[in-house]
C-alpha cells in the first residue's frame, strides 16, 4: 500500500465494540480485569492490555501504531509535545559525564534544552558545524552517546549530510538521532538514510490545522537499551505520555497529511521562486531553490519537495518589524504548518530571550522573517506580502 492508504488503513490493535470506523477516544483512567493474574500480566507488560492512561491508552496506542506503519519503526512512542518527545529521546541517550555533538543550528528550546537544562545534570553538549564530517569526528570520544541534529534547521534553512554523519556514529557505536519536523516522515526513509530513531513535533504537519499538541520518537530498534529507556522509565517516570484526545485529533490529521502537504510544499516553492524576484527581498532560504548551497543534497535525501516553511532577509530589523505590522492575511503568529499561512519575526520573538551572543552564534539574523506556508492560494499570499513590503 502507498502512505496515503496506509495512513487510513492501519489495522485496530483489538476489535471495537462497536465496530467504530475512526478509533474512539477512550477518555478512561483506569480498566477493569477479569481476574488477578489478567491484572498482574497487564502491569508487569506481559501483554498489551492497558493498565492505567498515564502510561497506556487504547487511542494513543493506535495513533503510534499508524505512525509506525507508515515509517517502517519497530516502536513509536507519543508525547506531549514535541518538546516533551526531545527531551524523553536525549534523556534516554544520555546520562551524567557523557556529551551529545550536535549545533548551534537549533530550535531555540532545543539549544536551551542541550547547553543549559541538560548541563544540570552533567550532559555535556558539543556544538560544531554539521555540515563539516571532520569537524564532528573531532569531537568525538569515549562519552559521546549520540549526534543530533534537524533534518532542516529553523530558521537557518541548513540541510546536513545524514549519512556522512550516521558513518561516524555508527563507527564508533552509539545513535544517530534528528529532529524530523520540517519534512514528514512520509516523504524519506529514514532508517535507509541511517537514522536510528527520528523525533517528531506532531504539532506541526500531522496535526492537521493546529488542532493539538504532541510529539514522537520513531525508533528503528537498533540500540533495544535505548528504547527500553524510552518505553519504560520516560513514559513511566517522566509522566510526559500524550493524552487520548491529542491522539485523536492527530489520527484525523494524519490521514490528510500526505495531501496537505504536496499543497503546502508546492505553495512555498512557488512563493520562494517569487520573493527571489522581489525588490525589497535581500535574500530567500529555501531547500527546494536550486541556489541554495545543499539543494542538491536536501533533495537526495529527502525528495523533490523541500517542506513548508521558507525565509527571507529584508533590509533591517525596522523593516522587517513594518513588514510584519503590515499584514493583512497572513497572521502573525508562531506554530509551523497551520492550514493559515503564518509569519514571524524569529530574532526578536522566538530566540527573543537569548543574547546578542548566542543569536549571533545561532546565525539567527535580526533581518530575517520566518513564513510557514498554509492552504491559501499562493497568489493570494505574494498579494498580500507584496502589499506589505510597500
Amino acid at each position: 500500500m502507498k502512505n496515503t492508504t496506509k495512513a487510513i488503513h492501519t489495522p485496530y490493535q483489538r476489535r471495537d465494540a462497536y465496530d467504530a470506523l475512526q478509533m474512539p477516544v477512550y477518555h478512561t483512567l483506569a480498566y477493569e480485569f477479569d481476574n488477578a493474574d489478567v491484572m498482574a500480566d497487564a502491569f508487569c507488560g506481559r501483554t498489551d492490555a492497558p493498565d492505567y492512561s498515564r502510561v497506556l491508552n487504547p487511542t494513543v496506542t493506535h495513533f503510534e501504531q499508524r505512525i509506525a506503519h507508515l515509517s517502517g519503526a519497530k516502536e513509536v512512542s507519543a508525547f506531549s509535545s514535541g518538546m516533551a518527545a526531545i527531551s524523553a529521546m536525549l534523556m534516554s541517550a544520555a546520562s551524567a559525564g557523557k556529551n551529545i555533538i550536535s549545533s548551534t543550528h537549533l530550535f531555540g528550546n532545543t539549544y536551551l534544552l542541550l547547553t543549559k537544562t541538560m548541563a544540570r545534570y552533567g550532559v555535556e553538549a558539543r556544538l560544531t558545524d554539521l555540515t563539516d564530517p571532520a569537524a564532528v569526528e573531532a569531537l568525538v570520544d569515549e562519552n559521546t552517546c549520540c549526534i543530533f541534529l534537524e533534518s532542516v534547521t529553523n530558521p537557518q534553512t541548513e540541510v546536513a549530510d545524514v549519512k556522512a554523519l550516521a558513518a561516524i556514529a555508527h563507527k564508533h557505536g552509539f545513535p544517530l538521532i534528528a529532529d524530523t519536523t520540517m519534512i514528514p516522515f512520509t516523504q524519506f526513509d529514514g532508517k535507509a538514510l541511517g537514522l536510528d530513531f527520528q523525533v517528531v513535533s506532531t504539532t506541526k504537519y500531522i496535526s492537521g490545522g493546529a488542532t493539538s499538541l504532541g510529539g514522537v520518537i520513531i525508533d528503528y530498534g537498533n540500540f533495544p537499551e535505548i528504547s527500553l529507556f524510552i518505553k519504560k522509565d520516560c513514559v513511566f517516570n517522566f509522566g510526559g505520555y500524550m493524552t487520548p484526545h491529542a491522539a485523536y485529533m492527530q489520527t484525523l490529521g494524519l490521514e490528510t497529511m500526505q495531501v496537505r502537504y504536496e499543497r503546502q510544499a508546492d505553495s512555498a516553492l512557488k512563493l520562494a521562486k517569487m520573493l527571489s524576484q522581489t525588490p525589497g527581498v535581500m535574500a530567500v532560504g529555501y531547500p527546494g531553490l536550486e541556489s541554495h548551497p545543499q539543494h542538491k543534497l536536501f533533495t537526495e535525501q529527502y525528495g523533490d519537495r523541500a517542506g513548508a516553511m521558507l525565509t527571507f532577509d529584508l533590509e533591517s530589523e525596522a523593516a522587517c518589524k513594518r513588514f510584519i505590522n503590515g499584514l493583512k492575511l497572513i497572521h502573525r503568529a508562531t506554530n509551523l504548518f497551520d492550514n493559515r499561512t503564518l509569519a514571524i519575526h524569529p530574532a526578536s520573538t522566538i530566540f527573543g530571550p537569548l543574547t546578542q551572543a548566542q543569536r549571533d552564534a545561532m546565525d539567527v539574523k535580526d533581518t530575517t522573517i520566518r513564513l510557514s506556508v498554509g492552504l491559501e492560494d499562493p497568489e493570494d499570499l505574494y498579494a498580500d506580502i507584496k502589499q506589505a513590503l510597500e
